[in-house]
């Protein structure tokens, strides 16, 4: 079974993936009246899993209404120990170096997973362990906030798959892992 790691990911012109009080709804300010998921349906029928870190998590669990993963969420984490009872039967907590919890994970199974989280995506591309990432650009400068990249022990090549624009304004790139 091939094991891949796949980013899907909305960020602002400037790299930004929240804004500097760590708030998204500048994601949807670009009217949307057909309710376009921008490809992300299709994304999610590829991946067997979900690998989030904490603040993604919490993120999530603010959201109003049901739990929006059918599939297994991994939570990755250097601060907890234990999920919230609420959560025990959505999420499951790894810890360990990252190839631990691939490893981890692989053993449940799970090989096409679905990378999330700045800190997290971070980390992964530190380590070399994204081979796709998607990136749907936003025509907003936020001038601040999470970014969505950060320093690299090495430079990693990508080659664009695809470019799609959607609602005459986001921009969608596909690349996959050079090598």
């Amino acid at each position: 079974m091939e094991k891949r790691n796949l980013v899907f990911i909305a960020t602002s012109l400037d790299g930004y993936i929240a804004d500097r009080k760590g708030r998204l709804d500048w994601l949807t300010t670009i009217p949307n009246p057909e309710q376009s998921d921008m490809g992300y349906n299709e994304f999610m029928a590829q991946v067997d899993a979900l690998v989030m870190g904490r603040k993604t998590f919490e993120t999530v669990c603010g959201f109003e209404g049901d739990w929006p993963y059918a599939k297994p969420v991994f939570i990755v984490s250097r601060t907890l120990d234990t999920l919230a009872e609420d959560y025990r039967d959505k999420a499951e907590l790894v810890i360990g170096s990252l190839t631990e919890i691939l490893e981890q994970i692989h053993n449940k199974g799970y090989h096409k997973l679905y990378i999330d989280g700045g800190v997290t995506i971070q980390n992964f591309l530190k380590e070399d362990l994204i081979d796709e990432i998607t990136i749907t650009t936003i025509p907003i400068v936020l001038g601040g906030g999470t970014a969505l990249f950060s320093k690299l022990p090495t430079e990693l090549e990508f080659t664009l798959v695809s470019s799609k624009v959607f609602l005459n304004q986001l921009v969608q790139n596909h690349y996959q892992r050079k090598g």
